[in-house]
């Protein structure tokens, strides 16, 4: 099924929007991890670091904690970095959880495709190329070439460019290549990677 790609990269609060959009759309997806970002400065600063290099489109939950989030990254990122993707309330419960919400409303992830095909669309969004199959950009088996997964040292060598470009040091591999997505183009992170 083809995807949306988008220049923006994809603000969500956890783990299980992030695969349900993943699904949807050939862009980096990027998670809060919740409320964890009102501590986490470095994911603070991968968001700003993103949100300057490519601009973000924010996709929280329609509950009050999905509004709070929303609001705190309002604040610590230029409104002009930022587009809102809002789902519309639908009333429900996701099929993974045994029971609905507090609030009883449907999150990112219980949301049907065409549903926040029209959200992300409704946003204001930059679509480039309007549908693609591919996301271009660096893929796992980029990173396994880089030796930056499947090799004895993957994990250090991760940790010191992490490190080296004021990234999070505990993403993991997925993340780190989300993150690399959001800031470099192919070309630009092998120039970056043959200094290595």
């Amino acid at each position: 099924m083809n995807k949306l790609e988008l220049k923006e990269a994809v603000i969500v609060e956890g783990r299980y929007d992030k695969i349900k959009l993943s699904e949807v759309i050939a862009t980096p997806v990027i998670e809060t991890g919740g409320f964890r970002v009102f501590k986490d400065k470095e994911k603070q600063a991968l968001i700003r670091q993103i949100a300057e290099k490519r601009g973000i489109l924010i996709m929280t939950d329609v509950d009050s904690a999905g509004f709070v989030i929303r609001n705190f990254l309002r604040g610590i990122v230029p409104e002009s970095s930022i587009k809102h993707a809002y789902i519309p309330t639908v009333a429900g419960k996701e099929s993974r959880k045994a029971e609905p919400s507090k609030e009883g409303k449907l999150g990112v992830e219980g949301i049907d495709r065409d549903l926040l095909l029209q959200a992300i669309r409704s946003s204001g969004a930059t679509v480039l190329g309007e549908e693609t199959s591919t996301g271009g950009g660096i893929t796992k088996s980029d990173f396994y070439d880089y030796g930056l997964s499947g090799h004895e040292d993957s994990a250090i060598f991760r940790k010191r460019i992490l490190k080296d470009l004021g990234l999070p040091e505990y993403l993991t591999a997925n993340a780190m290549l989300s993150a690399i997505n959001c800031l470099f183009i192919k070309e630009e992170f092998e120039k970056y990677i043959k200094q290595y």
